[in-house]
Formats: C-alpha cells, sequence, structure tokens
C-alpha cells in the first residue's frame, strides 16, 4: 500500500466520522474536489463503491460499511504503532468518539472535559448522549461510558466509580401529597421509572422515616433529562443519578423521598473494544477520567 493510498483511507474515515465531504474537507485542510478524488481513487483501486452519494445525503454501501469499520481499526492501529516506535514524542491527537449516558450533561462533567481539553488541545472529542447501549464498534465509537453491573464480556471495561440513584421529588409535591393523604393510608407517590434499568433491582423499602408508602408508576422514560424536568414541575417522583441532582439536594430544591440511602447505584465504566495496540488519544482519556473519578461515589 503505497502513501496515496493511505491517505485516501484517511479522508475516506474523516468523511464518515464528520458526516459530509465539505465538513472533511474543513478538517483535513483540503479543498473538497480534492477530498472526492482520494474517495473516487480508493473506489477504483478496491473495484467497489463505498458510498451511495445524492445532492442531499449519502450512505455507505455494504462494502463501505465493511471497509470502514476495519479500516478504521486498522489506521488506529497503524497510528498507535507510529507513537510507540517514536516513544510518543508528540502530543495525543486526533478525533475521540465517546458514548455516555444522557445524565453526563452536567455543569461538573462539562468541566471535567474542559479541564481534559486544555491538558490535551489536540484531541477532539465528539461526544453522543444516549442512555441506550449502543454497538460500539458498529457505530464507530472509540470509548463508551457505561453504569451497569455487569459491562459487556465482549468489551475491555474499566471501572471508574460508583453513581447512585436516588428516589428525589420537590418539597411541594411532597408536602401536598401528604396533607391529602389520610394518615392511616400509605402514601401513593407518582414514580416516574428510567425503562433501562430492571425494575426489580429497586430494593426500596415500602416503609421509610415512619411513613408508609407505594410507588405508582406513572410513566417510564429512557431520557434522564426529561424526567429531571418533569419532577421539577412537580408530576411526582423519579428515580434520578446523584450527577445529575447533587446540587438540587444540596441547595434544597429537590429532597429525597427516603433517607434510607440510594434505589440503587451503578457502577461506571469505560469501555471499549479489544485491540492489540490502544491508541494514545483513548488511553490518555481513559486514565485521565480515572484520575479525576478515582472511585468516587460521585463526581
Amino acid at each position: 500500500m503505497d502513501e496515496l493510498e493511505l491517505n485516501g483511507i484517511r479522508v475516506f474515515r474523516e468523511i464518515i466520522e464528520s458526516g459530509s465531504f465539505t465538513a472533511a474537507a474543513d478538517r483535513l485542510g483540503m479543498a473538497a474536489p480534492m477530498v472526492s478524488k482520494h474517495v473516487a481513487r480508493l473506489e477504483r483501486k478496491l473495484g467497489a463503491r463505498l458510498l451511495n452519494r445524492t445532492s442531499r445525503s449519502m450512505s455507505l454501501t455494504e462494502a463501505g460499511k465493511t471497509f470502514f469499520e476495519q479500516g478504521r481499526q486498522a489506521l488506529d492501529i497503524l497510528d498507535a504503532a507510529v507513537a510507540a516506535v517514536a516513544q510518543e514524542s508528540g502530543p495525543p491527537r486526533g478525533e475521540l468518539k465517546i458514548s455516555a449516558p444522557v445524565w453526563c450533561a452536567t455543569a461538573s462533567f462539562a468541566s471535567l472535559l474542559t479541564e481534559f481539553r486544555r491538558r490535551y488541545p489536540e484531541i477532539r472529542l465528539d461526544l453522543h448522549l444516549d442512555n441506550h447501549m449502543v454497538d460500539l464498534v458498529a457505530a464507530g465509537f472509540d470509548l463508551g461510558l457505561r453504569a451497569t453491573a455487569e459491562p459487556s464480556p465482549t468489551l475491555i471495561a474499566r471501572r471508574l466509580c460508583s453513581v447512585p440513584f436516588y428516589l428525589v421529588a420537590t418539597p411541594v409535591y411532597l408536602r401536598s401529597l401528604k396533607a391529602a393523604t389520610d394518615t392511616a393510608e400509605p402514601l401513593s407517590v407518582a414514580t416516574i421509572f428510567p425503562n433501562y434499568v430492571q425494575l426489580e433491582r429497586l430494593k426500596f423499602p415500602a416503609t421509610a422515616d415512619a411513613v408508609s408508602f407505594k410507588l405508582d408508576a406513572v410513566m417510564k422514560s429512557s431520557d434522564t433529562t426529561l424526567s429531571y424536568h418533569c419532577v421539577l414541575a412537580g408530576m411526582g417522583a423519579a428515580f434520578l443519578p446523584a450527577w445529575l441532582v447533587a446540587d438540587d439536594l444540596a441547595s434544597g430544591r429537590l429532597v429525597q423521598v427516603s433517607n434510607h440511602g440510594p434505589g440503587f447505584s451503578g457502577h461506571l465504566f469505560a469501555v471499549y473494544a479489544s485491540r492489540r495496540q490502544m491508541p494514545p488519544k483513548l488511553r490518555c482519556f481513559i486514565d485521565f477520567l480515572i484520575e479525576k473519578l478515582g472511585d468516587q461515589s460521585q463526581a
């Protein structure tokens, strides 16, 4: 494989990761027509069409999907090998594509990312927030952050910390609930459940703080932010991660329905596909998270 072919593979990867020929050209500092020429030359060399293109859309062909997944991994391995031989004389660089839970969209996590960028300015972060566990390899992610009891055995997992989920509500909601309920009857707490957590994991006492109550499932949601705003709007209570509600609990804007601890806790893991060589950009990000999060119960 000559340098021209290798450049073509890099250009092709950049097109897919950035989402368009124009964006790839901007990132590479290359004229858009030259980006098209690289792809055309690569397709001729392979004897297969890699992309379906119209004036409004672009998609990978089956051959393109296979080539992108394997070519991307090959480039990562090559880049890591070059860095190792050069004893990593230069700073880690490149784009780091990360899948993370929606509840990572907090001020504390944003501060964490900002500090990482100051330390490693040559690394571009591409964050995708989703509470569903996506296929990292198929979707082209370098890393996934997952709160789970058992990470997938097909992935390499590094434990970062524990994240407790508390059942919280507004003080106004709880006061109105108690005022409207006969003291002999248990409180019926309108509860928003996370639909990505098995309900049998929620070991919650029927009696807490000398008050009997039951959880009435009024809604399920995969979006933690939506559940959070529904709680603030007075819909009821919800199981929300400490990362998201720590400031609200400290200020009294939200309160725990029970003081008997969290409804459940998830261990936050950094997970990634097994590779012979870990790219420096990935290694330094994982090391940074371990340094900052340490196995604390909260961020």
